[in-house]
């Protein structure tokens, strides 16, 4: 294949796919076999990438734009620029559709941007370059570098939005996709307007047809996929389509793909909970958008939420136990202060989800919340993300604290690591968030941030942290923490906080047939049974894990009890 045009995208990690590229490529169907793509990561080296892109050759080069990515691609696309001035360098996605004037000036090495949704320009732009179609000049939803000088700056009028069933399905060659995340696209748009967010720009909101979308899932399930990641922005705001939706992957499924869905908790109803509940484990995941619980920023960030809804909702959906639910909060909104942000941070961890993602306000271009920066006191980083550093009703030292505190969140909960410590140290504290920042100021305070730690050593810390503070729980932790380490995995190096396996050698030799596949482990505290006496003290007692057994949701082995003579 001659790659005249090639299309290049820097992807955060190499799990990640750019669903752009392969989007745009399949709508220029009449020169598909002459347009390449490249993907990299932003882990690259600049050298790398820009050695890979000159190999190529290509005639035109085209780059897909990110707040991860954008710096990355201006300075491979100025180097190559260098080395090949007479190569038209075009950039096109959400960070350079807005304030593109600019964004032009600032890059004199860059031929124009396209602006906005990309298919139709982008195929325009291969008409031009590859078919000798038309002109720039006439090319709709473009920013255009012109003049002799290239100083001029041409804006040209938008496309108009395409029809949902024109996008072409683009996964016909799941070789391409090999250990990497599906997206999948069924519609664009959303029905709300949250301030901090660019889809409230675009206010139509189109789907596609559900028959072109039931032959798109069976093509999924077809080939087993190990994920489908649904990128609709509220997927469930159409009641009867999810629901549509939701039954056929239940009908079909083929017992393995795994299909994730942004939804709003608050909208889901009794039957939509009663038909999710009755899913294979595994069989989907939610994330669930709450941001905050503090009723002034919910309306000031123009949110429709009903957080009674949202509480019910994803308590019902625990219950079943079944469904991994992962929920969003973020820090730096308007009127949320140290206080109320803490507030939201217990009140959402209250409904103990499988992930509580701790975010921070990232002030996007294009977005209302942009537009306010100076009446909310925004402060926040000049280059991507544009994360926010304080503002009126929070300080740079209350960012600094909630940093520490989503730190321990990701190592200690989100990791799905070490429940049973965690679930003893949250009854040490009326506050989990005041948990979380104490043990990241211990961290601070000890010189352990920014170090890499083994799980084991995250474990040592954590005992630390407890014999420090709580001396008097410090034996039922290190029970807790053989419990965690080896709920997750046969460990091949025995902790040193353990008791001596030689003790019950032969209760190893009964049980543990199949070799690695179990562990038995004695206990003096009650790791079992009822959640209200766990960590109590109790007879002794054995444990079996069985590591080809595991929880869906947090892959935690399935843990039984042992009954013997003792």
């Amino acid at each position: 294949m001659k790659e005249e045009l090639l299309l290049a995208a820097v992807n955060a990690k190499y799990i990640h796919s750019n669903p752009a590229v392969y989007s745009l490529r399949a709508y220029a169907t009449e020169y598909s076999d002459r347009i390449g793509l490249a993907e990299y990561t932003i882990n690259n080296r600049t050298e790398q990438i820009l050695q890979d892109i000159y190999k190529r050759r290509p005639k035109v080069l085209c780059f897909s734009c990110y707040i991860w990515n954008v710096a990355l691609v201006c300075r491979v696309a100025e180097e190559f620029h260098k080395l090949c001035p007479a190569v038209p360098i075009w950039v096109g996605g959400p960070e350079v559709s807005y304030e593109s004037e600019a964004f032009l000036r600032e890059h004199p090495f860059l031929t124009g941007i396209m602006l906005g949704e990309g298919e139709r320009i982008f195929r325009d732009i291969c008409r031009y370059y590859l078919g000798g179609i038309g002109s720039l000049g006439n090319i709709r939803g473009i920013a255009l570098r012109s003049g002799e000088d290239g100083e001029n700056i041409e804006l040209h009028e938008p496309q108009e939005t395409l029809n949902m069933d024109e996008l072409p399905f683009y996964y016909e060659h799941m070789e391409d996709f090999c250990n990497r995340i599906v997206y999948y696209e069924t519609s664009r748009g959303c029905p709300f307007r949250c301030s901090y967010c660019l889809s409230s720009v675009e206010k139509k909101l189109r789907f596609r047809s559900m028959e072109l979308v039931r032959r798109e899932l069976q093509f999924f399930l077809d080939h087993k996929v190990p994920q489908v990641k649904f990128v609709d922005r509220t997927f469930n705001c159409d009641r009867e389509r999810a629901m549509e939706i939701w039954r056929y992957i239940l009908e079909h499924d083929n017992g393995y793909t795994n299909f994730h869905f942004e939804v709003a908790a608050d909208l889901m109803t009794e039957e939509e909970i009663e038909l999710i509940a009755g899913m294979r484990p595994g069989l989907i995941q939610l994330e669930i958008g709450v941001q905050t619980t503090h009723p002034k920023t919910i309306e000031e960030i123009r949110r429709k939420m009903d957080l009674s809804g949202v509480k019910h909702a994803v308590s019902r959906i625990g219950k079943a136990g079944n469904i991994h639910q992962h929920l969003d909060l973020i820090a730096g909104l308007p009127y949320e202060d140290y206080r109320t942000f803490t507030q939201s941070f217990d009140e959402i961890y209250a409904l103990h989800p499988q992930q509580l993602q701790l975010g921070f306000l990232k002030v996007l271009k294009g977005s209302y919340m942009y537009e306010q920066a100076a009446a909310y006191g925004l402060v926040y980083l000049s280059d991507p993300p544009y994360e926010v550093l304080k503002t009126k009703w929070l300080g740079y030292e209350d960012i600094c604290k909630i940093k520490l505190a989503e730190e321990m969140l990701e190592v200690y909960y989100n990791s799905g690591q070490f429940p049973m410590s965690i679930c003893l140290l949250e009854r040490q504290y009326d506050s989990p968030y005041r948990m979380f920042e104490e043990l990241g100021m211990f961290y601070e305070a000890g010189g352990y941030i920014d170090r890499n730690h083994s799980r084991n050593g995250r474990m040592e810390i954590l005992l630390e942290f407890v014999e420090r503070f709580f001396p008097s729980e410090a034996e039922v932790f290190r029970q807790a923490a053989v419990y965690d380490i080896y709920s997750r995995e046969n460990a091949k190096s025995r902790p040193k906080w353990a008791a001596d396996m030689a003790e019950w050698k032969a209760l190893t030799r009964r049980y543990c047939t199949r070799g690695s596949l179990s562990h038995v482990e004695r206990f003096e505290y009650r790791f079992y049974g009822d959640h209200t006496t766990v960590g109590e003290k109790c007879a002794p007692y054995y444990l079996q894990f069985h590591y080809d057994e595991r929880d869906s949701r947090n892959h935690q082995a399935l843990c039984t009890l042992l009954k013997t003579e003792e």
